[in-house]
């Protein structure tokens, strides 16, 4: 009888093992790695923050720029806490001044018309182009010509009216006055026209690489457009400049008399008048400048305290009109009462 003999089983041998483990490893790695392949436990938020480009701005030079970081550098910052979907405003961008941190940003790269949110374009170029801004200019006619046919903002001067520049300035951020853009353009450039040269060279100088101007008023026009993420850049930029941010943030403004005026005339700011003495949480709106026109709908571009921190924020886009809801307002103070307690301190 013959015997089975049982063979007894054996391992594979440690010099076929090494390699096989090697691939096997490889294999893994690769897979993991692969373009594509989500990370585990990603966080996401709705809001997303970047910052401008470090360097320091000076409103007397034009070699300093403020370029926003490309969009894929971006971070998340969960310091405020709103969805852009529950904004009115489809474009819209909040920037804290500090350290020009992007806090909120919805299609902000978008074009969009300016309305009279131009006309914080045109205030930085005629104080920086006046030697004197205690100089009377006499507005002529054609500071009034079609603005009436366009609807155009006005301040209550009038024809041949003798007026202070600091005058004129305070009348086009306050009550938006079509008739003070075109009295200081052809005091400083001889007309309207050349006067939207200085502000397109402006533009060009501080960054705002998507914004293009035809006229000083911020009237419609298919070639005149920006985004709100070039306004963001012109208001932080102009802020610095003392007398731009003492325009900015008053809610009136008192002209002595003059040759058509003789009690004089108050102007009044319509972001205040709009506002209502409405407050946002652990803090105040010290400022801002309205626009709408049909096309670019309603617009807003303000500046609030909250806590310790400065912010600016601009939005674009919101439906409505003069006499519906004012969409621009509520969306500023939904955005600004949304900064955490934790970012405001």
């Amino acid at each position: 009888m013959v015997r089975k003999v049982r063979k007894k089983k054996q391992g594979i041998p440690l010099s076929r093992a090494l390699p096989l483990l090697v691939i096997m490893a490889a294999i893994v790695y690769g897979f993991i790695l692969t373009p594509g392949t989500p990370p585990i436990f990603e966080e996401e938020y709705n809001d997303k923050t970047s910052s401008y480009s470090s360097i320091k701005l000076s409103p007397d030079s034009s070699e300093d720029r403020t370029r926003p970081v490309s969009p894929s550098k971006r971070k998340t910052d969960p310091a405020v806490f709103i969805s852009p979907n529950k904004l009115k405003s489809p474009c819209a961008i909040l920037v804290r001044l500090k350290d020009h941190t992007i806090q909120l940003d919805n299609r902000s790269s978008e074009k969009v018309y300016p309305a009279s949110l131009t006309k914080m374009m045109t205030a930085l170029v005629a104080i920086e182009n006046l030697p004197n801004l205690k100089e009377k200019i006499r507005l002529t006619h054609t500071a009034f010509q079609g603005m009436d046919e366009a609807d155009a903002s006005m301040a209550g001067f009038q024809p041949g009216e003798q007026v202070r520049a600091i005058d004129l300035l305070y009348g086009v951020m306050l009550p938006s006055g079509a008739e003070c853009c075109i009295g200081l353009a052809d005091q400083i450039a001889g007309s309207e026209q050349d006067f939207v040269k200085l502000m397109n060279q402006k533009a060009a100088d501080i960054g705002m690489k998507s914004t293009h101007f035809e006229n000083a008023t911020g009237l419609h026009h298919e070639n005149h457009y920006t985004t709100v993420n070039d306004l963001a850049i012109l208001l932080s930029y102009a802020l610095q400049n003392d007398t731009y941010r003492e325009i900015f943030t008053s809610s009136r403004h008192s002209i002595p008399p003059t040759n058509k005026h003789p009690d004089g005339i108050t102007l009044y700011s319509t972001l205040f008048e709009e506002l209502n003495h409405q407050d946002i949480r652990g803090g105040e709106i010290s400022g801002g400048k309205t626009g709408y026109t049909q096309e670019a709908g309603l617009c807003l571009a303000s500046l609030a305290q909250v806590g310790k921190q400065e912010y600016i924020l601009i939005t674009a886009g919101a439906q409505g009109d003069h006499y519906s809801e004012q969409y621009n307002f509520t969306d500023a103070l939904a955005v600004y009462g949304s900064i955490s307690s934790t970012a405001i301190d």
